[in-house]
C-alpha cells in the first residue's frame, strides 16, 4: 500500500493561511456541534468519576466487598476494561461507519450499564454494568474528540477539542455533586449510578437530528453532503480554501487500496512517531495520577484523617470543581500558548505538588512527629495539608496534561489512520488507567501512600522529558501542515518527496 504525499502545489496549499480568524464564540453552528458531541465526553467524567462515592456505599451494602481491596478495585477498574475493548474497536468502528453512528452506539452502552448498575442485586452484576458502561466510554473517547476536530477552524481547534475535555471533568464534577446529594436517600449507590441513562438517552436523540463528520463524508466520496456541512461552518472565502486543502488530501489517499490497516501504523516512519508522541501523551497522563485521583480522592481524604463519608464526599467535590475550572483555563489558553507549551508547564507543577502530597502522607505516618500532639492537633494539620497538595496537582494538572493529550491526537494522524490511531492511543489511555486504578490500592498498602504519591512524582519528571523531545507543537496548523510535519521530521526538509509507507530505517 503506497500513498504518495507528494502532491502539486502542495507547497502553496500549506503555506496559505487565508483569513484564519476565527474567534471561539462566532459560530454557534460548531458549538452546538461541540456540545452535542461533549455529552460523550460527560457521561464519560460522569461514569469514571461516580464510582468514587458510590463505593463507600457499596462497601456498606455488600459485606463481601467491605474487606477485599481486590473487589473494590475491580469495581472501579471494570468500567476501564470495557473502555479499553471499547477504545479499540471503537477506532475502527468510527473509520467504517462514520463518528455519528459510532456516538449513538456509545450512547446505547451507557444508557443499558448505567440500568444493570442501578438493579444490581450483587456485585458480580454490578461489575457487568461497569463493563457495559467503559464500553460506551472506550467509543466516546475515541469518537468526541474526533469529531469535535474534523468540524473545527484550524485556529480554535485546541479549544474545541478542550470543550469536550470540559466536559469530561465536568461530568467528574457533576458525578460528585450527585453523590452528596444522594447521602441521605435509600438506596444511595443505585441512583448514583443510574441517572447517567439520562444524558446518554439526550445525546442519542440529539445526534439522530447532527451532520456526520465533513471530513469523514469527504474521505467516503460523498462530497456534496460534506461540502454543506462544511458551508455552514465558513464563508465563501473560507469555504473555498478548505475543500481544496480536503481534496488534495483526499486525492492522494484514494491513490491508494483505500483501506488503512493496524501494520500500516507500524511500517510507516511518519505514522510511526506521531503515533508514539501520542501514545506516549495518553499515557503519561495516567501515570503521572489524574485518575489515582479522581477514582480515589474521597478514599485518600479519608486517608489523610477525614473519616466522615460525607466530608470526604464534600472535599472531593471541591477538588472536582477545582479540576473543572481549571480545563477552562485550559481552553483559553491552548490556541494562545500551545499545546507543548501549556504540557511542559503542567508537568512542572504536577511533579511539586505530589511531592508536597507525598511529604504530608510520610509525615503523618511518622508517630515521633505526631504522638506528641495528643489530640490529634498535628494529624489534623497535616490532613488538611494533603488536602491542599491534592487541591495544587489539580491546579496544575487540569489546563495542561487534562486537555493536550486528547487535543493532540484528534489532530495528527492522516484522515485515514485518524479513527483507527486515536483508538489505538486511547486504548493506551485506558491500559494505562487501568493498571492505576487496578494496582493504587494494593500499592499504597505495600509501601504506604507517601512514597506511592513520590512514585508519581519522579513518573512526572519522565514525562516531563517525553515531551519535550518527542512532542512536536501543533498550535494553528491545518491538518495537512501536521501530516507535513511528520513527514519533516521522519526524513527532513525533503520529506514530501517520500511515500507514507515507504522505506523505513
Amino acid at each position: 500500500m503506497t500513498i504518495d504525499m507528494s502532491m502539486p502545489g502542495s507547497s502553496g496549499l500549506l503555506n496559505a493561511v487565508g483569513k484564519r480568524d476565527m474567534k471561539f464564540f462566532s459560530n454557534r453552528y460548531v458549538l452546538a456541534l461541540t456540545g452535542a458531541a461533549g455529552i460523550g465526553g460527560f457521561l464519560f467524567g460522569y461514569d469514571t468519576g461516580v464510582i468514587s462515592g458510590a463505593l463507600l456505599y457499596i462497601r456498606d451494602e455488600f459485606p463481601a466487598v467491605r474487606d477485599n481491596y481486590f473487589l473494590q478495585e475491580t469495581i472501579v477498574s471494570m468500567a476501564l476494561v470495557g473502555a479499553m475493548l471499547g477504545a479499540a474497536g471503537g477506532g475502527w468502528i468510527n473509520d467504517a461507519y462514520g463518528r455519528k453512528k459510532s456516538t449513538l452506539l456509545a450512547d446505547l452502552m451507557f444508557a443499558l450499564g448505567s440500568l444493570v448498575m442501578c438493579a444490581a442485586g450483587g456485585p458480580y452484576i454490578l461489575i457487568l454494568g461497569r463493563l457495559l458502561v467503559g464500553l460506551g466510554v472506550g467509543i466516546a473517547s475515541v469518537t468526541a474528540p474526533v469529531y469535535i476536530a474534523e468540524a473545527a477552524p484550524s485556529e480554535i481547534r485546541g479549544g474545541l477539542v478542550s470543550t469536550n475535555v470540559l466536559m469530561i471533568t465536568g461530568g467528574q464534577f457533576f458525578s460528585y455533586l450527585i453523590n452528596l446529594g444522594f447521602t441521605e436517600v435509600p438506596g444511595t449507590w443505585r441512583w448514583m449510578l443510574g441517572v447517567a441513562a439520562v444524558p446518554a438517552i439526550v445525546q442519542f436523540v440529539l445526534m439522530l437530528f447532527l451532520p456526520e463528520s465533513p471530513r469523514w463524508l469527504y474521505w467516503k466520496d460523498e462530497k456534496a453532503q460534506a461540502i454543506a456541512v462544511l458551508e455552514k461552518i465558513y464563508d465563501s472565502d473560507r469555504l473555498e480554501e478548505e475543500v481544496e486543502l480536503l481534496a488534495s488530501s483526499s486525492m492522494h489517499e484514494f491513490q491508494s487500496d483505500n483501506s488503512a490497516r493496524y501494520l500500516d501504523v507500524f511500517k510507516s516512519k511518519e505514522l510511526r512517531l506521531a503515533f508514539f508522541a501520542g501514545a506516549g501523551l495518553q499515557a503519561f497522563q495516567q501515570f503521572t495520577g489524574i485518575n489515582t485521583v479522581m477514582y480515589y480522592s474521597p478514599t485518600i481524604v479519608q486517608m489523610a484523617g477525614f473519616t466522615s463519608n460525607k466530608l470526604a464526599l464534600l472535599l472531593s467535590l471541591i477538588v472536582a470543581a477545582m479540576n473543572a475550572a481549571g480545563t477552562i483555563v485550559g481552553i483559553y489558553l491552548i490556541d494562545r500558548c500551545g499545546r507543548r507549551r501549556l504540557a511542559l508547564t503542567s508537568l512542572c507543577g504536577v511533579v511539586i505538588s505530589l511531592v508536597i502530597l507525598a511529604m504530608a502522607f510520610i509525615l503523618q505516618s511518622s508517630s515521633s512527629l505526631c504522638m506528641a500532639a495528643a489530640n490529634g492537633t498535628c494529624q489534623g494539620v497535616l490532613g488538611w495539608f494533603a488536602v491542599a497538595g491534592l487541591a495544587l496537582y489539580i491546579a496544575f494538572f487540569s489546563p495542561g496534561m487534562g486537555p493536550v493529550p486528547w487535543a493532540v491526537n484528534s489532530e495528527i494522524y492522516p484522515e485515514a489512520y485518524r479513527g483507527m490511531c486515536g483508538g489505538m492511543s486511547a486504548t493506551v489511555n485506558w491500559i494505562s488507567n487501568l493498571i492505576v486504578a487496578q494496582t493504587f490500592l494494593s500499592i499504597v498498602g505495600l509501601v504506604g501512600t507517601g512514597l506511592t504519591f513520590l512514585t508519581i512524582a519522579g513518573i512526572g519528571v519522565l514525562a516531563f522529558i517525553f515531551v519535550a523531545l518527542y512532542v512536536p507543537e501543533t498550535k494553528g496548523l491545518s491538518f495537512e501542515q501536521v501530516e507535513q510535519l511528520w513527514k519533516e521530521r521522519a526524513w527532513g526538509s525533503h520529506g514530501n518527496r517520500q511515500s507514507l509507507l515507504g522505506a523505513t530505517p
